[in-house]
């Protein structure tokens, strides 16, 4: 459980700016390749209905694989890093038959 002490501000894990920055560049990116490849050439109208289109679905979906990664992180427990593992250190193994 969380270790919060009444009347303190909730810790968040991480600031909302990172994975709103990172989804708004998959967004754009999306957009503009959308723009470029769905016309057809140089020659034709550009179909900004399917860039927006694309590059919204890339904005979202890109915001809640970000939001899910965020939500699974886990620290690891403090008697992980204090070396208690099994045979760290050869020397201290004892004498092998």
């Amino acid at each position: 459980m969380a270790q919060q002490q009444p009347g303190e501000p909730r810790k968040t894990r991480g600031s909302i700016k990172g994975p709103l920055m990172f989804s708004a560049f998959f967004g754009l990116l999306a957009f503009f390749a959308v723009l470029i490849f769905a016309s057809g050439g140089s020659s034709k109208t550009p179909r900004f209905d399917l860039a927006f289109t694309g590059g919204g679905i890339a904005f979202i979906v890109t915001l809640v694989v970000a939001a899910m990664l965020a939500l699974s992180y886990k620290e690891n427990a403090e008697h992980l890093g204090k070396g208690s593992g099994v045979n760290l250190s050869s020397k201290n193994s004892g004498p092998h038959s």
